[in-house]
C-alpha cells in the first residue's frame, strides 16, 4: 500500500499495536524476505484495515493463500515475502495480527473427552497463551542413516499451501467413494486413494529435507531427494517420516488445557491453526 508522506493526516493512521519476535529467530530469511527494523528483530504488527477485513471474506483468495499474503504484507510491512515464512513463524504472525486488533481470545470448539459426558462447547483461548506456547523445532541435528546424514527444515508457507491444495484435490477425487454400490469398485478406489495419499506424503517429506550428506558430497536437488524417498526401503522411509514428524510436533501449538463447562472434566485438546480460515 502506497502512503503519501506529505498527507497531514498521516499522524492519525494506524500504528503498530504489537511487537513480536519470531520463534525461529529469523536466521533462514534473506533481506528479500524480511526487512528487519532493528537488531533485536522485533517486528511491528499493525491492526487490520477495512480492506484487510474484506480480504478475509474472499473465498478464492483464502483458498489459494493469496489473501493471507496480502494481509501479512499490510499488517507486518517488514515482511516482504510472506510465502517464505516457516510454519511456526507464520502461526506467530497470524496470532499477533489478531492481538493487534484488540482481540484477546480465540474461540475453540471442543467436545468433552469424559466418556460419560461428551458435551460440546465453545471455549475462549487466550492469544498471549498461544504465543507463549509456540517454539521452533530443533532442526540442527541430522538423521543418521548409515553413511547418510539427512538434514530437515520446516516447510515454508508456499510449500504448506501447495500441499494443502494437493490434499484437497485428493479428497475431492474420492469424496463419493463410500456411495459406490459395488464393493469391488470401492476396494479398488480405496487402494488408489491410499496410493495417492502415500505419494503426497512422500512429496511433502521430500520438501522438508534440506540436504542429504553423502560420502561423495551434498545432495540438495528436490527431484533427486524425491527419487531417493520413492526408492528407499520401508524401514528407511519410515525412519525419515517419523523423524520429521517428531520435529514438526515439537514446533506446533501445544494441546490446549480445557475444563468441561458441563462436568468439570479436565483434558487436553489438540489445536491446529489453519491459515485459510483463521480470520473467518
Amino acid at each position: 500500500m502506497t502512503i503519501n508522506e506529505n498527507n497531514p493526516l498521516r499522524q492519525f493512521f494506524r500504528r503498530p499495536a504489537v511487537h513480536v519476535t519470531l520463534p525461529s529467530g529469523g536466521e533462514s530469511y534473506s533481506i528479500d524476505d524480511i526487512d528487519w527494523p532493528d537488531e533485536n528483530k522485533e517486528l511491528p504488527v499493525y491492526p487490520m484495515t477495512a480492506i484487510d477485513e474484506i480480504t478475509t471474506k474472499t473465498p478464492d483468495a483464502l483458498f489459494n493463500g493469496t489473501a493471507m499474503v496480502e494481509i501479512i504484507k499490510s499488517c507486518v510491512p517488514a515482511i516482504k515475502n510472506p510465502w517464505a515464512l516457516l510454519s511456526t513463524d507464520l502461526d506467530t504472525i497470524l496470532i499477533s495480527i489478531k492481538a493487534a486488533g484488540g482481540q484477546e481470545t480465540i474461540d475453540v470448539e471442543s467436545a468433552c473427552q469424559n466418556p460419560e459426558c461428551g458435551e460440546e462447547g465453545t471455549y475462549g483461548i487466550n492469544l498471549q497463551l498461544l504465543l507463549r506456547s509456540l517454539q521452533a523445532g530443533d532442526y540442527h541435528i541430522p538423521l543418521k542413516m548409515g553413511e547418510l546424514d539427512i538434514w530437515f527444515a520446516p516447510l515454508d508457507y508456499r510449500n504448506m499451501n501447495e500441499a494443502g491444495l494437493e490434499q484437497f484435490d485428493i479428497q475431492a477425487k474420492y469424496k463419493d467413494m463410500t456411495k459406490m454400490e459395488s464393493t469391488e469398485e470401492r476396494i479398488k478406489m480405496s487402494q488408489e486413494a491410499l496410493i495417492d495419499i502415500t505419494k503426497l506424503t512422500m512429496s511433502i517429506l521430500a520438501r522438508t529435507i534440506q540436504k542429504v550428506v553423502t560420502p561423495e558430497g551434498d545432495v540438495t536437488e528436490y527431484d533427486h531427494i524425491h527419487d531417493f524417498i520413492k526408492n528407499a526401503d520401508t524401514r528407511t522411509y519410515e525412519s525419515m517420516r517419523d523423524f520429521n514428524t517428531n520435529l514438526r510436533e515439537k514446533s506446533t501449538i501445544k494441546p490446549l488445557d480445557i475444563t468441561c463447562a458441563e462436568c468439570g472434566h479436565e483434558y487436553k485438546q489438540p489445536f491446529t491453526l489453519n491459515a485459510s480460515d483463521f480470520f473467518v
